[in-house]
């Protein structure tokens, strides 16, 4: 069979510095799907950015060539191409999903226009009929509001609904090659079953072939036809799917392996969290947003983010909150660290220091919210956003100490080369800039940070989530690490179940704004009782070509509540309480 796309003896450099990748060569059939696969850095996406020459000035790149062979112009050689001839190649017969889609998207134009503009400068479609096509699409990668989403604005979106959008944008066209640059990181396990049915239909209907950029060795197994792993620059293992996975025969392939999180078969029962020593207790807190009219005659609209939130944190324990992108964990956390004022009647009380008076978060003196800022610090999902790109290493980690006005600037500095050293860094980059840093690096400067102001308390929201499995198996042992020895106390955001199985001591699981189950690992894992909570977990996906992603129980769960059984089903104006069906285990649904 002719490979759709021939990638041969691809070599790409910056200035002197030797290469960055290095001799790489791959092809993929049509219909067929290749994953590359590797650490941060290892040039995967500079592979992928070479198909379609979007790549830095200072890049030096050859190849013996890059052949598209497509069924109407034959073979054609991608680098012998115009730059205008890229362009007509460019969103028509290749797309690309990028990784961070706040940096894709266009901030001042509304994302129903971004994608309609692939159809009307590629298919020469009218407005109206591109529409149809986008609401259509939208659909198929799981908005609920299609026409909301249409006219919102990339700001008005989390980042799992942006990601959504961008994938959107690269699948209307119906591409005959789709680059997915880590396109499911932003997503929960439910969106990104349905992301991946979606690419899998495409393939049978139109013979698309797609390039998967991944660290997620379970979408791999699910995805794959064949694999390429990629280390330093080189292509260390080449092979099918089944090969790969099955039987890795190069260390560094089955080093990767041995690195993915997996939810284990059997958990140790822990006994109960104690509840007398609380770092934070969250009472009947609600959060509701008014979204504007879209025109002066049409009403706005109550959109209800977080609805009676009960959730406390024990002292020197993880709190694990998981669920769908818009089911309110990030806006949660936001109310967690002051950024946000839930709507009246909710209590947020928080307690740095064992033994204090506990500090109303929604009322604060000055003198109080001092010492708030101090013991309660962020983690953010995006390592590259976080950090001012002018600010060097040194100044960043002290600034929140010099913004409190703590120690000397001679201290402050002893400061950051010791937290530095508690994240596993060297202090010779303190002056050095975030662009020289790898995501994994950058998410450590991140913790560092944190650490700065000697917190009681971290809100890590999606802190693993853009990392490769190493990097985020040495992100996860340093979490651990730091509670040993700090007694620090976590609520952790995450979308990846088998990361939470691994770091919460309880789990809580939200769906559209409300806790639906809430326990401790081994018993939501290996007994869930809401079907939501079982929809994540048969959407969670496994490097197991043996084990499917079962597609039917994710469509029942993670739809709407019409399709649970009777005693879980509810309004959105009438929802049943939480019940305590066994000890520590509490589930939403009618006694």
């Amino acid at each position: 069979m002719t490979a759709l796309l021939e990638v041969k003896n691809l070599t790409i450099s910056f200035k002197s510095d030797p290469p960055v990748v290095d001799d790489v060569s791959f092809s993929v059939n049509a219909g067929e799907t290749l994953a590359l696969v590797g650490e941060s850095g290892s040039g995967k996406t500079l592979c992928c950015r070479a198909i379609l020459r979007i790549f830095p000035k200072t890049a030096k790149y050859h190849s013996s060539g890059i052949t598209l062979n497509h069924q109407d112009t034959g073979a054609v050689d991608l680098n012998a191409l115009s730059r205008r001839q890229m362009r007509d190649v460019r969103g028509n017969n290749i797309s690309m999903i990028f990784q961070e889609p706040m940096q894709s998207l266009s901030p001042l134009h509304r994302i129903g226009d971004q994608v309609s503009e692939v159809l009307t400068l590629h298919r020469g479609l009218n407005r109206r009929a591109a529409k149809a096509l986008v609401l259509e699409q939208f659909g198929r990668v799981g908005f609920r509001q299609p026409d909301r989403v249409f006219r919102a604005y990339p700001f008005e979106l989390s980042g799992g609904m942006r990601q959504r959008a961008m994938i959107a944008m690269a699948t209307v066209a119906k591409p005959d090659l789709l680059i997915a640059d880590e396109p499911t990181t932003a997503l929960d396990v439910t969106t990104q079953a349905q992301v991946l049915g979606l690419i899998k239909e495409l393939q049978a209907e139109t013979g698309m072939a797609v390039i998967f950029v991944t660290h997620d060795l379970g979408v791999v197994a699910n995805m794959a036809d064949s694999v390429a792993v990629l280390h330093r620059g080189r292509v260390m293992e080449a092979g099918r799917v089944e090969q790969v996975i099955g039987t890795p025969a190069h260390k560094y392939t089955q080093k990767l392996f041995a690195a993915a999180p997996e939810i284990p078969e059997t958990s140790k029962i822990m006994p109960l969290i104690g509840k007398d020593d609380l770092i934070l207790d969250m009472q009947s807190v609600s959060k509701t947003y008014n979204v504007r009219a879209r025109s002066i005659i049409s009403p706005g609209m109550e959109i209800k983010a977080c609805r009676d939130i009960n959730l406390s944190v024990a002292r020197g324990k993880t709190l694990a909150v998981v669920g769908e992108s818009g089911s309110g964990k990030t806006t949660c956390a936001r109310m967690v660290l002051g950024a946000e004022r839930p709507d009246q009647g909710g209590m947020i009380r928080f307690c740095g220091q064992k033994g204090t008076d506990a500090i109303d978060v929604n009322n604060m003196s000055g003198d109080q919210c001092d010492i708030f800022r101090q013991q309660l610090q962020p983690i953010f999902q995006d390592p590259y956003s976080s950090f001012n790109p002018r600010m060097r290493v040194v100044d960043a980690l002290t600034e929140p100490l010099d913004i409190n006005r703590i120690g000397t600037r001679s201290q402050r500095r002893d400061r950051a080369v010791e937290v530095l050293e508690w994240v596993g860094l060297s202090s010779k980059i303190l002056y050095r800039y975030p662009h020289a840093f790898s995501g994994g690096q950058r998410q450590r400067l991140s913790i560092a940070r944190a650490l700065a102001m000697n917190p009681a308390f971290l809100v890590c929201d999606e802190p693993t989530s853009a990392l490769d499995v190493s990097v985020q198996n040495q992100i996860l042992c340093l979490f651990e690490d730091l509670q040993k020895k700090m007694g620090l106390s976590y609520l952790f955001i995450s979308h990846d179940l088998a990361v939470v199985s691994r770091i919460a001591d309880e789990v809580a699981v939200m769906h559209r704004g409300q806790v639906v189950e809430q326990a401790q690992p081994h018993a939501l894992f290996h007994n869930p009782r809401h079907p939501y909570t079982q929809a994540l977990l048969a959407a969670q996906p496994e490097p197991d070509i043996n084990r499917p992603i079962d597609l039917e129980v994710v469509a029942k769960g993670a739809g709407a509540s019409e399709s649970w059984p009777e005693m879980f089903r509810y309004s959105d104006t009438t929802p049943p309480s939480l019940i305590e069906v066994e000890a520590g285990h509490m589930v939403r649904c009618h006694a």
